[in-house]
């Protein structure tokens, strides 16, 4: 098969889809790999080291495009590559198409076979291929969140750890989910008093058997929720509903309840986010402020980290990219219900019940569901 690695060109994003250590299992079986020029520069991969092994480095991305039968991304494609997007073409990348009808129609028009990985399903309800950039992203809301509370950045002036005589600041995480488990454990780690939250009581166990004393449990409901923002420093939501649109937890109104310099960090908003006042921000300019609340809603956050984010997520993407590149789309599917579940779009019609319910989409409309 030919496979197209294009250069990312998101705000700010440096991740590469595929390290040349995964080009070369490719190339080893006999497949031909299209690498970009510079797109694994700021990964910390140049050109030589695909070149090396075995990659073809092409100049342009439409060279990349018309040039793969499948093309391996890391963000969803954005407006300039629509148009380079061919019938039956496979792009397998991250999509959250729930957050973007543009996005859902421009795949529609393009006859694309589209396979989301956030949406790849183990038969255990797990996502492995979102898991390493939820841990990433989980793990990056404390260390962003640190920063923003400080106060030259109209935070609230915290010190997450505090110093001894000194209280330590306060964190509440809303999900215990990857994102949720990874907040916290950075957040203990920095000596903060942390509160999670989440619906599912075996998760609740779970994390109360496996972290420290410092980090407390609660059940999430909105009584509750209006109850910790009064007194936590930093908010951090991490809540995910497969394939569809998060739900709003933190609602407009509950922003007079919080202290000035409060900082949330919304890890949801690539699924549309969990906070009402939620809106996609950038790495060139991550923050906003509302009624003195610093919202940080950055949706690419492992962009921030591209070697780390890039080779953890090769880890997890290449044995479904060999296994695409060998059997084709149909017959990997067919034999793999795990990488199955990840296909959402098919020449023109959705096949992934929960994008259709996000925008009110049925079998009856001109889109059916296959």
């Amino acid at each position: 098969m030919k496979i197209g690695v294009p250069k990312e060109i998101k705000n700010n994003e440096s991740r590469v889809g595929m390290t040349p250590a995964g080009v070369f299992e490719l190339t080893k079986r006999n497949h031909t790999v299209y690498v970009q020029t510079l797109a694994g520069e700021g990964s910390g991969f140049p050109d030589k080291d695909y070149e090396e092994v075995g990659a073809v480095i092409l100049e342009t991305m439409p060279e990349v495009y018309a040039a793969s039968d499948m093309i391996v991304k890391v963000k969803e494609p954005i407006a300039e590559e629509y148009k380079l997007i061919k019938p039956n073409q496979i792009l397998f990348t991250y999509f959250h198409f729930a957050s973007s009808k543009t996005l859902t129609d421009a795949m529609l028009d393009s006859k694309a076979v589209c396979i989301a990985y956030e949406t790849v399903e183990d038969e255990d309800g797990t996502l492995p291929l979102l898991t390493p950039m939820s841990e990433v992203a989980g793990r990056m809301a404390i260390q962003q969140g640190a920063k923003y509370l400080e106060k030259p950045i109209k935070g609230r002036g915290v010190l997450l750890g505090g110093v001894p005589g000194v209280s330590p600041g306060k964190v509440l995480i809303l999900g215990a989910g990857v994102v949720g488990i990874q907040a916290a454990k950075m957040a203990a780690g920095l000596g903060a008093h942390v509160t999670i939250m989440d619906v599912n009581m075996k998760r609740l166990r779970y994390v109360n058997d496996v972290m420290p004393n410092h980090v407390v449990t609660e059940f999430s409901s909105e009584y509750n929720i209006r109850k910790h923002i009064k007194t936590h420093d930093l908010i951090v939501g991490g809540v995910l509903i497969k394939g569809g649109k998060a739900p709003k937890l933190i609602t407009k109104d509950m922003l007079k309840d919080m202290r000035p310099g409060t900082v949330l960090v919304d890890v949801a908003v690539d699924q549309g986010g969990c906070m009402e006042t939620t809106k996609a921000t950038t790495h060139e300019h991550p923050t906003y402020i509302i009624d003195n609340i610093v919202h940080y809603c950055v949706a690419n956050m492992p962009g921030a980290v591209p070697y780390t984010s890039t080779i953890a997520l090769t880890n997890v993407t290449l044995p479904y990219v060999i296994k695409l590149a060998e059997l084709g789309w149909k017959e990997a599917c067919q034999s793999d219900l795990t990488l199955n579940r990840g296909v959402n779009i098919v020449n023109g019609e959705i096949v992934y019940k929960e994008i259709a319910d996000a925008f009110d989409w049925t079998v009856n409309s001109t889109r059916e569901l296959t």
